[in-house]
């Protein structure tokens, strides 16, 4: 590489001298071998710095990659990590071009960035709304909204949707959340490898981030050092059942100012029917979901099959859960599920009723 100005004329500091892939697909096994040569710009400053250190300034070749053998199959979960620098990204890109059309990179989707993304993601209505709900985008205004209005952690979302929309085997993902606060890389990590393993895709991401190993729990783990130095570590292909921030919720009993904090997050913000009994979700001090529980209304058309006590018999024997609400930033990892699980039998009523629009898309009282 040779840059030329009109006075001055540098050297060439970095080549590509070796740099050999190959990929057997029936064994599933990547080889690697990739060096380069590099020097230095020859200036009056830099030899001075040669000169006071005793360092040479002549070509220099290092080894990235030598000979590394990787054993990736087709639905592994696959983590590279390494300081800036040291290789992830070469790495990375030679995989993707041995694996070709098979592959899709989340950087590369097709993103429009003026329709509302519930027209932008599925071949239908229905499917649509399944997609944006497996990914934490279920609120009824959010996905309303154009992909350019999305904050960073949505817009990761959604091109995760647009990836199991893709059917392609291999996803692909390069400075994998390194623009996410840890606490919403956690969440996408464990997003991106339940999905996978749900669909049976393979993901390779790559990142400097080292704190996501639990939640994205990969199968093979890639740790690149500086030079040739690489350790690779392989695990079970398990999928994780919880992501690392569930563990650390809690419920308590709640209150009406409780609800309030949250009820801008859902479709029906105005102000629910008196309440018999609010739970909550917390974090430490952070309010994450709220569950309320309702006196049952007189007259509901399916229930009226089968109940045939008196109205004083239905208020005292049955609840309705008539709110639960998750933040918008701990969505998609179960926490709409524990507040379910985990306060019914403290509702107060052997029986509890609900009618719900997203559970057709978001089955949590499953």
């Amino acid at each position: 590489m040779k840059f030329k100005g009109k006075a001055l004329k540098f050297q060439e500091y970095f080549k590509i001298v070796k740099y050999q892939k190959r990929y057997d697909k029936e064994r599933g096994v990547f080889k690697i071998n990739v060096s380069y040569e590099t020097t230095v710009y020859q200036t009056p400053r830099t030899l001075k710095v040669a000169e006071a250190f005793g360092i040479g300034t002549e070509r220099r070749k290092l080894t990235l990659y030598d000979n590394v053998e990787l054993k990736i199959a087709p639905n592994d979960i696959v983590y590279i990590t390494g300081d800036s620098g040291s290789g992830k990204s070469v790495l990375l890109r030679a995989m993707k071009k041995d694996l070709g059309g098979e592959a899709i990179d989340i950087d590369e989707v097709e993103v429009d960035p003026e329709k509302p993304i519930v027209e932008t993601v599925g071949e239908t209505f229905d499917e649509a709304l399944e997609l944006l709900s497996r990914v934490g985008l279920n609120d009824a205004y959010l996905i309303l909204r154009r992909y350019r209005e999305l904050s960073e952690g949505q817009k990761y979302r959604y091109r995760l949707a647009k990836l199991m929309e893709s059917g392609r085997q291999w996803w692909i993902m390069d400075e994998f959340c390194s623009t996410l606060d840890r606490d919403t890389a956690k969440i996408v990590a464990f997003n991106v490898q339940k999905q996978a393993r749900r669909t049976g895709k393979a993901v390779i991401a790559a990142t400097t981030h080292t704190d996501l190993l639990e939640d994205l729990a990969p199968s093979v783990h890639i740790h690149k050092g500086w030079g040739k130095k690489i350790e690779v570590k392989y695990y079970p292909n398990k999928p994780k059942r919880e992501c690392s921030i569930v563990k650390e919720t809690r419920i308590e009993e709640g209150t009406y100012r409780d609800y309030k904090q949250l009820a801008e997050f859902h479709y029906r913000s105005r102000a629910s029917p008196y309440p018999r009994k609010i739970f909550t979700l917390k974090r430490g001090s952070e309010l994450c979901g709220v569950i309320v529980y309702n006196y049952p209304p007189m007259n509901v058309k399916g229930r009226s099959l089968v109940w045939k006590g008196s109205f004083d018999r239905l208020r005292s024997e049955l609840s309705t859960i008539s709110r639960v609400i998750v933040h918008p930033k701990y969505r998609s990892i179960g926490l709409g599920q524990k507040l379910v699980r985990e306060t019914l039998p403290l509702a107060g009523t052997p029986y509890v009723e609900t009618v719900a629009v997203m559970a057709k898309y978001n089955p949590f009282f499953e």
